[in-house]
This record gives structure tokens, sequence and C-alpha cells, in this order.
């Protein structure tokens, strides 16, 4: 059971425990949750009402409600975990592995093994991601262990991805914006088209090779397909990315990993940064195109410095 605890400072002397619990991020839905389905709310450890006032130097505490049910069968999935504590986990997904059971994905999903993963250590819960990656992108993917942190997470997450593209881009920043739409009567494909909604990627070419180049992008919107279909706008299409005019000649899936997670932590607001190499196949290809080479991922900016 997570209990959250905050000590109420001069400046909020008065403040009804309500307005002072949406002042620490904790939601609406959350305060209505702990009242009806929890054990409420205690300052000093005293039964407090929302609607009565918290003074200086109390400690606020209440305990988050029990997770609902879900309907996520755990099964075993393959994935590795490269952050976890009590509020956040960031999880590396190999490519071809779904996020979550949708109708064509039902089971064998990220989401399954996660459940798994929590049965295998006597713990319940439910999968909370706060972003997403489409089947064939490998790399981060961040969860929130309890409805508290869910909002904070998604509300200070920022993601680096690594893409190799076609063709030799040169080494330099750039940005593409560029409306994205539905392409056609597809359920899958995307285009840029004038009455699009509005997108913007920001990128920087980190290596040159002989027929592809390394590039490393932001997304300052989060249309789906955004990087696929910029890249493939300009020119560039992304290797292995049939859907949008790349070719699976060198690599079985379009090349787009999730490398860098950046985000505030829940609790405490200290930033955290997570890293994740090149999964094998791209790192295959970036090795025999001559991309390892001047860059590090640890040089790569992720987070409001990232975007210009």
């Amino acid at each position: 059971m997570t209990v959250l605890r905050y000590t109420v400072p001069p400046e909020n002397e008065g403040c009804k425990l309500g307005l002072f619990l949406r002042m620490q991020g904790v939601t609406a839905g959350l305060i209505k949750s702990v009242k009806h389905d929890g054990s409420g709310f205690f300052a000093d450890d005293a039964p407090l009402h929302t609607n009565q006032p918290v003074h200086a130097g109390q400690c606020i505490s209440f305990a988050l409600p029990p997770e609902h049910d879900t309907s996520v069968t755990p099964q075993p999935v393959p994935f590795s975990i490269a952050y976890e504590d009590e509020f956040a986990a960031v999880l590396n997904k190999p490519a071809g592995i779904a996020v979550h059971p949708t109708l064509n994905y039902p089971d064998g999903t990220l989401a399954n093994g996660w459940l798994y993963h929590l049965q295998q250590q006597g713990r319940t819960g439910i999968f909370r991601p706060v972003n997403r990656i489409d089947k064939n992108t490998s790399g981060l993917v961040l969860c929130a262990q309890n409805a508290f942190a869910a909002p904070l997470l998604a509300a200070s997450a920022h993601k680096c991805y690594l893409a190799i593209v076609q063709g030799a881009m040169p080494l330099v920043r750039g940005r593409v914006e560029a409306p994205i739409a539905r392409r056609g009567d597809s359920i899958i494909g995307r285009c840029v088209r004038e009455d699009g909604k509005y997108s913007l990627t920001e990128y920087q070419v980190l290596a040159v090779g002989r027929s592809h180049s390394l590039v490393a992008c932001w997304l300052c919107t989060g249309r789906t397909h955004q990087i696929r279909v910029h890249m493939a706008y300009i020119g560039h299409p992304l290797a292995g990315d049939t859907l949008y005019g790349g070719s699976d000649t060198v690599i079985a899936r379009h090349a787009l990993h999730c490398a860098i997670l950046h985000f505030a932590h829940p609790l405490t607001g200290k930033p955290i940064r997570v890293e994740c190499p090149l999964p094998a196949d791209m790192a295959a290809l970036t090795e025999a195109e001559d991309l390892m080479d001047g860059w590090q991922l640890s040089s790569l900016p992720c987070g409001e410095d990232a975007l210009t």
C-alpha cells in the first residue's frame, strides 16, 4: 500500500484540504476515489475532510486506493526493466511486441508481460502506460505505477528517438513542420496533407554512411507514425518502413527506437533520465553503414532543452 505524505508550508495556512491537495498535483478524480473507495485523508493521523482547513506544519497523509481488476491476462513476454520505483517504471520493449491488447493483438503484449512480472513478484496492479510506441518500434515505454503518478508523468515526459533513414542527409539540426492526416481510407496509413493536424518533428543528423543516415528525433506533437511520415515526406523514409516507401532489404522492420526518456519524478520532482542503447538489428545496420562514430547517446538532449 502506497501512502503519500505532505507537510503544509506556512503559505498554505488555512487552505482547504481539497485545494491544498490539488496544488500538490493530486487530481480531482483521485481525491474522490480516496474519499469513497479508500481510507480517507489525515492531518497528523487525525481524519480530515476536504472542506476543512489545513495548518502550517501539519503532515497530510492518505493511502492510494486499491487498483481495480484488469481483464488483461498475465503472460510471459520478453522485455526488460530499465527503471522502476514505487511510482514509475520504464520498460524496454523489443520490436514485434504490441504495447497493449487490441483486436489484432489480443495477447502477447507488453501489458500481458508486465502483469506476469507483477504476479511473479506477488504483487497486483494494472498496466498504465504513459507513452505508447508502435508494435515494430523498439525501446522505452514509461508506465505509471499508480493513479497519482499517471497525470504527473504524462505532463513531464519527453522522448528522444533514434532512426536510421535511407539516403545521405546533411549533418545538420532541422525540423519538419507539416500537418498529418489519415491516408485515404486506410486505418493505419498517414500522410502529410494540408487539412491534417498540426505536426512538428525536430531532428539532428548524427552520422552519415554510404546509403543511410542516423538521426535523433524529438516529437513536439504526438501524431500517429509522426517520425515515419515526416522523414518520408522530406525524402528519407526509415529503413525497413515499407508502409512509407522504405526498403526492407537491410532490416526487417522500420528502424526506429525510443532511446531516451526524461521525466520528473511524481513525488519529488527530481529529473530522471533513462537511456536504452540500440537493439541488435539497428546496431548491426549502423555498424555496416559506419554510423557508430561521432556521437554518444549520453550527449543527446532530452527534455525542454532539446526543443528549439
